[in-house]
């Protein structure tokens, strides 16, 4: 890893920061007890819900950790879609007995608060999705002594990061689940996509910044291989889902190996942005007619959506997931890490002997 990461942390492993609810505060302060790097999620919460848990975090660990921020987004030109979206999802909100969200509540996520949170009180880490935070934010987090990093999609992004002067690139591949992190939806770019190996190399040769491998990894052997192409460590979602101190919904840990939910899919069907999640009928159905409009459809879905995970309902449900979910692990988070990081030692000590080999 670059010195900056190994001062932070002694094992390669980054626990992605899952909004909704997954990614709590016991299962960050275990992976950065194991030696990994636990992750807050700021995102779809206040800014007083974003302090309160990195309190209890730091009352759970004095470990280093970090906090996820979504960039505002810009303004969206076409709410005649969206309105007419909402009339096709009338009837599930009538089915779960709900109704449909308010899509003009909010583009910004609370972001200018939130920042002020972190920079009043700095944590170790920042990472940004969505976009890249301007120069004087930066500098700003870096000032307090916050590690910085921004999400990014395609060497350009990659570049644009460079320039903002972050501290690192998360290199996001189309395997991951949850929403891809393109700085700009553009829906002719859909199904566009590179995987996180050829994505890993194209932006190894485009920015000198270190690099966070995302997308798919389940396995220490898959971290091995994206270690041996570049990255300095990798970020996990999918693996640390199914965990105990995930706050994921039992239906959605239970789908994740449930031979009913084969594939994933990216969809705009529950957020209006790109995002992966197993194919359940909520996106067979709603999946080709969804607008690009986010946060908008995110805001129209969120009452349906927290009603069928109530319910239960796995078919009505956002099943975020990565390409590798049937790989899940029901393992306490800290162990996860610890299984993760022999894998890690026996990949690496598979490579040295054939290296050495011949």
């Amino acid at each position: 890893m670059s010195s900056a990461l190994t001062d932070l942390v002694p094992l390669p492993i980054v626990q992605a920061p899952m909004a909704g609810g997954v990614s709590v505060p016991q299962l960050a302060a275990a992976v950065s007890e194991a030696g990994g790097l636990g992750f807050l999620a700021a995102g779809y919460k206040t800014a007083d819900g974003m302090y309160q848990e990195i309190k209890q975090l730091r009352g759970l660990t004095g470990r280093p950790f970090g906090v996820n921020l979504f960039m505002p987004q810009p303004e969206y030109a076409e709410p005649a879609a969206v309105d007419v979206y909402a009339h096709q999802l009338a009837g599930e909100a009538a089915w779960y007995e709900t109704e449909l969200g308010d899509p003009d509540s909010g583009r910004d996520d609370g972001y200018e608060a939130k920042l002020a949170v972190l920079l009043d009180n700095p944590v170790p880490v920042v990472s940004f999705h969505f976009g890249v935070p301007s120069r004087e934010v930066l500098d700003a987090l870096r000032r307090a002594g916050t590690f910085t990093l921004v999400t990014a999609t395609s060497p350009d992004e990659a570049r644009a990061v460079e320039q903002a002067g972050a501290d690192g690139v998360i290199v996001q591949g189309a395997e991951a689940g949850g929403h891809q992190g393109t700085h700009r939806d553009i829906p002719e770019n859909d199904g566009s996509a590179v995987g996180v190996l050829s994505l890993l190399g194209e932006i190894r040769e485009a920015v000198g910044l270190p690099l966070i491998a995302a997308g798919g990894i389940m396995r220490g052997s898959q971290i091995a291989a994206v270690l041996a192409a570049g990255a300095s460590a990798a970020q996990l979602g999918t693996a640390f889902l199914a965990t105990a101190e995930s706050g994921a919904n039992a239906a959605h840990k239970q789908a994740l190996t449930n031979p009913l939910f084969v594939r994933t899919a990216l969809t705009r069907a529950f957020s209006g942005r790109p995002a992966r999640g197993l194919v359940n009928r909520f996106l067979r159905e709603h999946g080709p007619y969804a607008p690009a409009a986010y946060p908008e459809v995110h805001h129209l879905t969120s009452p349906v959506r927290k009603a069928a995970a109530k319910a239960g309902d796995a078919q009505g449900m956002a099943l975020w997931a990565g390409q590798g979910h049937r790989m899940a692990r029901e393992l306490p988070a800290g162990q996860l890490v610890e299984v993760l990081a022999a894998e890690l030692a026996e990949a690496g000590s598979a490579l040295s002997g054939r290296g050495g080999a011949g």
